[in-house]
C-alpha cells in the first residue's frame, strides 16, 4: 500500500485525500440528518395518535354508547370517520374485556383484540410498536373512563410502520439528491485545490521538494559568507550559520522574524538602493563593533519582488591584517630610511673630519644624537605593544605622504599589555585628524596612563574643527563633514562603540592648536578582559 501511495503524484494524492474527506463529511452529515428526520416523523406521528386517541376516549357520544345494547352500531361510524380525517391506520375502541366495538375491517368487530390490552385497561397510556391484524404498527392505547372514573374500555390508534417508512423515504429522497450534488461539488473543488497547490509549489513532487530543502540547508550553512533573506517588510526570514556568527548571535534561529535594522546599522539604505538598482554595489555596514561588507540583491518570483537577499563578509579581520602588514611595511621602510640617513650622516662627519672642521662635525653628531626617526620607539619608556607601535609608525608615514605634521608626545608611549581596542581607537582617531588637518596641517597625539592607570588618548588637529551643532552627530553611523561618500562615517562610530563597551568616556572640544580635540579614556580594569 505504501508503495502505491509513493507511486502516485502529489496532485492525485491531494485529490483522493480531499475526496475521502468530502465523502466522510457528507456521509456523516447525511446519516445524522436521516436519523433526525426519522425521529421527527415518529414523534410527530406519536403526538397525532395521542391526540386522536384521547379525543375519541373523551367523546361523550362514545362514552354514552357503552350503555347501548349494540355499542358498535354507534361507535364504528364515528371511529371510521375520525380515522379517515386524522390519516391514521386504525381507530379501535374496545370494552373492559378487550372486545372490539370498531375496526377498519368490520368483520373483526366483536372479536377480542390481538394484542395485550392490560396496560390501557389498568388506567395507563401505552405507546409502542406491536403487530396486529393489520400488520406491524406504531400505536397508542389510552383508557376510556366512565363518569365515576372507572375504566370501561380502551381506544387504540395506530399507524403502520410501512406507512412511516414510506413517509421517511419520500422526505429523504430530496435530501439524498442534495447530498449527491454536494459530493460532486466537493470533488470538483478538491481537484481545483490540488491544481492550485501544485502550481504554488511550481509543480514539484514531495521527493523533489525534500531534495531541494536538503541541498539548500547543506549549501546555506556550508558557505563561509553570511547570508540573510528578508521579506517584503524587511524582517529576516532566513539566516545561515556564518551570518549568525557575524551578527554575534548564538544561533540562526535568534535572527528569524527580527527587523534587519535591529541587527545591522545602515542596512535600510542598502536595501532601498537594491529596489532601484539591481546591480547595487557592496558597501560597509556595522554589526556592533564589527565592520561588514554587505551586498543586497532583490529576489523576484515570476517578475514579482518577494524580498531581498543580503550577503555579508567580515572586513574587520581583513582590516586588522592589513593594519599589521602596513605597520610592518612602515617599520621596514623606516629602518631602510634610517640606515640611509645614518650612512649620509657618517659620510658628512667623515668629510668634516677630513676638512678638519671638528666643531662642525661635533654639531652634526649632536644633531643626530636622537638616533633618527625611530628613536622614540626604542627608548626605555617606549611602546611595548608592538601592534600600537606599528600603527603609530604607519600613521607617521601616511602623515608624511599627506604633508601633515604628526607629533607623538614623549609621554605618550606607556608600557602595557597588548590591546587591540587601543590600536583601533588610536588608528581611527589619527585618520580622522589627518583628514581634518589637510596638507600643511598639524596633528598632536598623546597616549598616557592617568593616576587610576586608565589609558587616556588625546588627538588634536589644527583643521576647521567640529561645529557646535554637529558635535552630537560625529559619532553617529554614516555622518561625515568631509563628503557624502557612503563609505565614510564609520571610524568614529567604531570608536564610540568600543568606548561604550569598555565603560570609558569621550570628550570632544576645541583644540589648543585651532581644530578639534578628542580625549578618550579607556578603563584599565576592562583591559584585562580584552587581552585575556
Amino acid at each position: 500500500m505504501g508503495n502505491v501511495v509513493k507511486a502516485m503524484t502529489l496532485r492525485t494524492q491531494l485529490v483522493l485525500l480531499q475526496v475521502f474527506i468530502v465523502l466522510a463529511v457528507v456521509l456523516t452529515v447525511g446519516l445524522a440528518a436521516m436519523l433526525m428526520q426519522e425521529r421527527q416523523i415518529r414523534e410527530a406521528s406519536q403526538e397525532r395518535m395521542i391526540g386522536v386517541a384521547q379525543s375519541v376516549a373523551q367523546l361523550p357520544t362514545i362514552i354514552e354508547a357503552y350503555d347501548d345494547a349494540d355499542p358498535a352500531k354507534t361507535i364504528q361510524p364515528i371511529a371510521e370517520l375520525i380515522r379517515d380525517a386524522s390519516n391514521v391506520a386504525y381507530v379501535v375502541v374496545t370494552d373492559d374485556k378487550g372486545i372490539r366495538y370498531s375496526h377498519p375491517n368490520p368483520d373483526r368487530i366483536g372479536e377480542p383484540v390481538s394484542t395485550d390490552p392490560s396496560v390501557a385497561l389498568s388506567g395507563a397510556m401505552y405507546v409502542g410498536t406491536q403487530t396486529g391484524t393489520l400488520g406491524e404498527s406504531w400505536r397508542v392505547k389510552v383508557p376510556v373512563f366512565d363518569s365515576s372514573g372507572a375504566v370501561m374500555g380502551q381506544v387504540s390508534v395506530g399507524i403502520l410502520e410501512s406507512a412511516l417508512r414510506e413517509d421517511f423515504l419520500g422526505d429523504i429522497t430530496g435530501f439524498l439528491l442534495a447530498l449527491g450534488a454536494a459530493t460532486v461539488v466537493g470533488v470538483i473543488a478538491a481537484t481545483g485545490v490540488a491544481r492550485i497547490v501544485r502550481r504554488r509549489i511550481y509543480g514539484l513532487e514531495p521527493d523533489e521538494i525534500r531534495s531541494l530543502l536538503e541541498t539548500r540547508e547543506a549549501t546555506l550553512h556550508g558557505i563561509r559568507e553570511g547570508m540573510l533573506a528578508l521579506d517584503e517588510r524587511g524582517d529576516i526570514s532566513l539566516c545561515n550559520d556564518s551570518a549568525a556568527r557575524l551578527l554575534g548571535l548564538d544561533s540562526p534561529a535568534e535572527a528569524i522574524g527580527k527587523p534587519a535594522s535591529e541587527l545591522l546599522d545602515d542596512l535600510t539604505m542598502l536595501i532601498a538602493d537594491s529596489h532601484v538598482d539591481e546591480s547595487t554595489p557592496q558597501r560597509l555596514v556595522l554589526s556592533g563593533e564589527r565592520v561588514l561588507v554587505a551586498r543586497a540583491a532583490a529576489v523576484r518570483v515570476q517578475k514579482r519582488r518577494v524580498g531581498t537577499v543580503v550577503t555579508l563578509m567580515d572586513r574587520t579581520e581583513l582590516d586588522h591584517a592589513l593594519r599589521d602588514l602596513a605597520g610592518a611595511q612602515s617599520l621596514t621602510e623606516g629602518l631602510r630610511a634610517q640606515q640611509h640617513e645614518f650612512s649620509n650622516t657618517l659620510h658628512t662627519i667623515g668629510g668634516l673630519i677630513e676638512l678638519e672642521e671638528f666643531d662642525a662635525a661635533r654639531r652634526v653628531i649632536e644633531r643626530a644624537g636622537d638616533g633618527g626617526a625611530l628613536s622614540r620607539l626604542d627608548a626605555p619608556d617606549a611602546v611595548q605593544d608592538i601592534e600600537l607601535a606599528a600603527i603609530l609608525l604607519a600613521k607617521r608615514a601616511r602623515a608624511r605622504e599627506l604633508g601633515v605634521g604628526l607629533d607623538i608626545s614623549d609621554a605618550s608611549l606607556p608600557a602595557g599589555p597588548a590591546d587591540g581596542d587601543l590600536s583601533t581607537v588610536v588608528g581611527n582617531l589619527i585618520d580622522n585628524a589627518l583628514d581634518a588637518a589637510g596638507r600643511g596641517g598639524h596633528v598632536v597625539v598623546a597616549i598616557e596612563r592617568d593616576a587610576r592607570s586608565d589609558t587616556v588618548i588625546c588627538v588634536e588637529d589644527d583643521g576647521p574643527g567640529v561645529p557646535i551643532e554637529n558635535r552630537g552627530d560625529v559619532f553617529r553611523l554614516g555622518f561625515s563633514t568631509k563628503s557624502r561618500d557612503r563609505q565614510r562615517g564609520y571610524g568614529l562610530t567604531l570608536v564610540a562603540r568600543i568606548v561604550e563597551r569598555r565603560g570609558g568616556s569621550i570628550e570632544l572640544s576645541p583644540a589648543a592648536i585651532g581644530g578639534a580635540r578628542f580625549a578618550i579614556r579607556l578603563p584599565v580594569a576592562e583591559l584585562a578582559e580584552v587581552t585575556a
